[in-house]
């Protein structure tokens, strides 16, 4: 992380809580400054170090560390969790588009997949609830990245016994689409208009017309292109996870923290400033910003209840459009 985007999330972080501003005590001294106490939950997340330990280079205390890690995470989800996990919006739909077809896919608006986070410190009454196939107590996260590696969509709280079936039945990531008022997202393949984006997967996931699976042991040369192209840039979610574990090691190691809703204050943190690092290390943004205004799509409302009820469910029946997936994908085999 640069200094200039540090020292932009210490003043924002000092304006939102006062826990960060150095005051004095009863007798008139001076207390730990923010500086020390937003450096240690820093040094906590990035390093996956015990709270014990900042005390050796920081000189704070394990309570204070651990009440500024928890703080600090809140803070850092109530400031800037409009921006940095925010849905696409028109202008952004507009450029996933524009990278997914110069890559070979039109209409790709990411890729999904799930990745577990070993909870060390899980209760024991929840421990078989939260013991997956490795084990050991887990929880899981589903996100969507694109190719600059930013995370567009998590979802993080279900136990590590669910599979990625379960987690995508009980996120939120298509409920815009359903509900009608996700952007639009055009595109055309082999001369054939579609108005849903779609999301590269692996082969665990539901035939949906979102979603866009590779072909287990394909046959031709056009299916085999194909599946290795797909298999390519599905790879952006999963180095996604590695980028997100190298630079928040609290993530890759089994987490130590009791409480639930802490846990997931601290996962959403980080992808927060995962994403902050993106933009401030990407050199184009601002050109891409500046080539495609969409405008925002006004969804007129119908009055009467039962009609959005029976749109909604129509909406719905053509997300998990087995048909209109094996279309799909044939189309992208000979658009490749």
């Amino acid at each position: 992380m640069s200094r200039p985007l540090f020292l932009r999330i210490f003043d924002a972080i000092q304006r939102h809580d006062n826990h960060f501003v150095q005051q004095r005590d009863g007798l008139g001294k001076l207390g730990l400054s923010g500086l020390q106490k937003i450096t240690a939950a820093f040094r906590m997340l990035a390093y996956g170090l015990p709270a014990d330990s900042t005390d050796e280079y920081i000189k704070i205390g394990e309570s204070t560390a651990i009440e500024s890690l928890k703080k600090f995470c809140r803070a850092i989800v109530e400031v800037f969790s409009n921006r940095y996990l925010r849905s696409p919006n028109a202008n952004d739909v507009a450029r996933l588009l524009r990278i997914g077809e110069s890559r070979g896919f039109p209409g790709m608006l990411g890729s999904l997949d799930c990745m577990h986070w070993k909870w060390k410190n899980c209760p024991t009454a929840w421990g078989g609830q939260y013991a997956g196939r490795s084990g050991s107590p887990t929880i899981i996260l589903e996100a969507v990245a694109d190719y600059d590696l930013w995370i567009w969509h998590a979802y993080f709280g279900l136990p590590g016994t669910n599979n990625d079936i379960n987690v995508l039945e009980a996120s939120h990531l298509f409920a815009n689409l359903a509900e009608g008022t996700a952007p639009p997202a055009n595109y055309v393949i082999n001369g054939k208009n579609y108005n849903m984006g779609y999301y590269l997967t692996d082969g665990i996931y539901p035939k949906w017309s979102t979603l866009v699976q590779t072909i287990h042991q394909p046959r031709g040369p056009k299916k085999k292109l194909f599946a290795k192209k797909q298999e390519g840039c599905r790879k952006d979610v999963e180095r996604a996870f590695g980028v997100l574990q190298s630079r928040f090691a609290i993530v890759a190691g089994p987490s130590r923290f009791w409480n639930k809703e802490v846990l997931h204050d601290i996962m959403t943190t980080c992808i927060i400033m995962h994403n902050m690092i993106i933009e401030d290390e990407r050199v184009d943004d601002a050109h891409i910003e500046e080539r495609a205004e969409v405008p925002i799509a006004d969804v007129e409302r119908t009055g009467d209840d039962d009609v959005q009820f029976q749109e909604f469910l129509a909406r719905h029946k053509k997300i998990k459009d087995r048909e209109a997936h094996i279309e799909l994908r044939n189309a992208l085999i000979e658009h490749l």
